[in-house]
């Protein structure tokens, strides 16, 4: 029987990117002792009050049918707390409610891009983006993330990038996986790119409130000469360490929002009530643990550079937010997927950073969101296996 284009397109962007975290999985369960730092889990547990909000919203008999946008007090919440954020006016209108960023950014993607357009997106990425652009029918244009920039875009690298057929340029900051921050007048290079070539910007910041002290971030959503082209999308899964719950949004323009809504509402008739209250609770009252978490994982990052560099021929690039920093063993001749493999056989899991892109290839990404006994003990056995290796000539 024949199946629709789409699953050729999507084929080998899912789940065999993360060979490494599941042949870990798969180990863990036959009694070895894996340290896994491969996923982005929260290292705290929901906060109780919002666990408490959702069983309030539950036995209030909140699980019937919602709207296709969002329910009303979640949607004000939201407009409130962008309105703050950004400094100009948001309303109700300005944004859609759906479960989680991802859900989210699958739908803004197929209300900007279609067979025979091209989107532009840092390499390295985050695992999913090629997915969502390629389930479009678009084709997904890679732009270099450098390394010597702090993996940040460049705009004369986006400018490179841009063909009569470029649509719209996909932004992550804070970025995952090398946890870098766009700059404000790093976005407004990109943001003249976007007006030059009339293309929109989706903005990936669910990371928003895990920025690390003495890092500032700026949304292009703050930006008032391409206000009219910016849809941003987040989530409370990881500010508020919720990720199971699945509660995202989208807020641009409300006309974009309104063409939009059947889009969401084909893909999903409404959240659930007693998911947006709790919601609503967690964007009204702010994050109790998103602090801590930013605290703990830029320790964490110091702890990694500061013990791996002096002691091993490890590089380590410090992240400015988020949950992850980056590990290259290109000075030990192997590059991420061969170091990655390599840790697996040491009781170390991490992701290689060819899961990411081609600009990461010499990395891996390790997760800063396991408790410190276990952190330090994975450094340890880093260490042991870079004592044990000798420099090795990669092939090309």
């Amino acid at each position: 029987m024949k199946l629709a284009d789409i699953t050729t397109r999507l084929a080998g962007l899912g789940g065999a990117k993360w060979a490494v975290h599941f042949a870990a999985r798969d180990r863990i369960e036959a009694g070895e002792d894996i340290i896994e730092m491969t996923i982005g889990e929260p290292d705290v547990p929901v906060p109780d009050r919002l666990v408490a909000a959702s069983i309030e919203a539950l036995n209030a008999g909140r699980t019937q049918y919602s709207n296709g946008q969002g329910e009303e007090g979640l949607l004000q919440a939201l407009a409130d707390r962008y309105t703050a954020r950004i400094g100009r006016p948001f309303g109700p209108e300005n944004f859609l409610c759906l479960p989680g960023t991802q859900t989210a950014l699958y739908a803004v993607m197929m209300g900007v891009a279609e067979t025979g357009d091209e989107v532009l997106v840092g390499d390295p990425m985050y695992a999913t983006y090629e997915g969502v652009v390629r389930a479009t029918g678009a084709t997904m244009v890679p732009v270099p993330l450098r390394a010597e920039h702090g993996f940040r875009m460049q705009a004369h690298d986006l400018a490179a990038a841009i063909t009569p057929k470029s649509r719209a340029i996909l932004l992550n900051s804070p970025h995952n996986p090398t946890g870098a921050v766009l700059s404000r007048d790093e976005l407004q290079a990109i943001g003249a790119l976007a007006r030059q070539h009339n293309l929109w910007i989706i903005s990936d910041e669910v990371y928003e409130d895990l920025i690390f002290d003495g890092t500032t971030f700026c949304s292009p959503l703050a930006l008032p000469e391409i206000a009219d082209r910016v849809i941003a999308v987040a989530s409370i899964s990881k500010s508020h360490a919720a990720p199971g719950f699945r509660s995202g949004w989208c807020v641009g323009p409300a006309a974009f929002c309104e063409a939009l809504l059947p889009v969401a509402e084909t893909m999903l008739f409404g959240n659930q009530p007693f998911i947006s209250d709790m919601t609503e609770v967690a964007v009204r009252e702010g994050s109790p643990v998103a602090a801590g978490m930013a605290a703990r994982f830029s320790a964490r990052a110091t702890r990694l550079r500061d013990r791996l560099q002096p002691q091993s021929d490890l590089a380590v690039h410090m992240p400015a937010a988020g949950m992850f920093a980056l590990v290259s063993a290109k000075a030990l001749g192997l590059d991420g997927e061969a170091y990655a493999w390599a840790l697996l056989d040491q009781g170390v899991a991490v992701m290689p950073g060819s899961a990411f892109g081609d600009g990461l290839r010499d990395w891996v990404r390790v997760a800063l969101t396991i408790p410190d006994e276990q952190f330090d003990q994975a450094i340890d056995r880093m260490l042991t296996h870079a004592e044990a290796t000798q420099p090795q000539v990669v092939a090309s």
